[in-house]
């Protein structure tokens, strides 16, 4: 084929703003282009968040809104938050105009409102990929003029029009997936010891003070039981060399961030985790037993109604955040040696894996490409 006649397809993809928005939005640009090698893709961000930095890690091209949200405590910047929005919804057109993209893609955070409602505006088709069990405000008022709706849990028809949802699941990273039977390896990484049990505890990229604070005080029982932990503890805590000297050599791995998580779930023989839909994505994906402690500082508690979603199919343990100090070591120790229910946990998340999500939403939106 000549370059003359080389297809012309152009997509847009907007959003970012949390690892749990640019990972998915990034496995659905990968899936598009593996179906269509010649799709022109296009990221918008929003400008000083991590996708502005990720994206072109994975070689695509950005573009960045100056858009942010109100922060909860009353403070001056919120006075500029209006003028910000103003400014990304001309820039927003302008990039639609300039780029006239076939599709736009919009997966959450803050620059997927203006990009999208400037693409329905001109008539371009646009999907919502909603990652939550709850739609999120600015998702429910962009679905009202979109074309398709891809979303990860069942019943969401409460929220959007039913002719217009697809049940795909959230996308997860392919390198977590093909690490889920590397457990020789996991340990030997880990430096673990074999029949023993090991429990993954994680609180998102930038820690969960709750959860680090209930594992914390919970370390004299871990050991005491002979559990090993894989602890990522965020940037943002430290624990004290005083403790950790305590626990040297007895399985207790420490570390503010993990860059193999492949390897941490593989390891792994219960997770204990906040309930944002991406770490829920994955431990439904891998079907891992789990203790879910939703943060409670998200908007609309979405991550509570996330861990719902799964307790009410008997598929994970919820401990809520304010009680997480006196209940989640204890839970971890009950639950990690009952095989029973283990098994059962196991066996009611398979409803939950959907492993091939971000195929599945590449073929859902380019179905819209006239």
């Amino acid at each position: 084929m000549s370059m003359s006649q080389q297809p012309n397809l152009k997509i847009i993809i907007a959003g970012g703003g949390t690892g749990g928005h640019v990972f998915p939005a990034l496995a659905i640009a990968h899936a598009i282009k593996e179906l269509r090698s010649y799709a022109q893709i296009l990221f918008v961000g929003a400008k000083g968040k991590m996708e502005m930095e990720k994206v072109p890690a994975a070689g695509y091209h950005i573009l960045g809104l100056n858009i942010s949200g109100l922060h909860r405590r009353f403070t001056w910047k919120n006075f500029l938050v209006p003028f910000k929005l103003c400014d990304s919804m001309v820039r927003s057109r302008n990039i639609v105009k300039r780029f006239r993209p076939h599709l736009v893609i919009g997966v959450g955070g803050y620059a997927s409102g203006p990009v999208m409602r400037a693409a329905a505006k001109m008539g371009i088709p646009t999907l919502i990929q909603e990652q939550n069990s709850y739609a999120g405000i600015t998702n429910k008022l962009l679905a009202k003029r979109a074309s398709k709706i891809c979303v990860a849990y069942e019943g969401m028809e409460q929220f959007f029009a039913k002719e217009k949802i697809f049940l795909t699941g959230n996308p997860v990273r392919k390198d977590i997936l093909e690490g889920r039977d590397n457990k020789e390896e996991a340990l030997k990484f880990f430096d673990l010891k074999h029949g023993k049990k090991v429990v993954l505890v994680v609180g998102g990229s930038l820690g969960a003070y709750s959860i680090n604070e209930a594992v914390r005080q919970s370390l004299d029982l871990l050991m005491e039981k002979e559990i090993q932990l894989i602890w990522q503890t965020g940037r943002h805590y430290q624990v004290p060399d005083e403790v950790l000297s305590k626990f040297s050599g007895s399985g207790i791995q420490v570390m503010p961030f993990i860059d193999r998580m492949d390897l941490a779930y593989a390891a792994s023989d219960l997770v204990v985790s906040r309930a944002g839909a991406i770490a829920v994505s994955e431990i439904c994906a891998l079907q891992k037993p789990s203790v879910l402690v939703p943060s409670p500082n998200v908007a609309e508690d979405h991550q509570t109604k996330n861990a719902m979603a799964l307790v009410n199919l008997h598929a994970a343990v919820l401990v809520p955040d304010n009680q997480a100090a006196e209940k989640l070591g204890q839970e971890v120790v009950d639950l990690v040696f009952d095989n029973n229910r283990i098994y059962k946990l196991q066996e009611n998340i398979t409803r939950m894996a959907y492993r091939d999500a971000a195929k599945n939403i590449a073929n859902v939106a380019l179905s819209l490409v006239k």
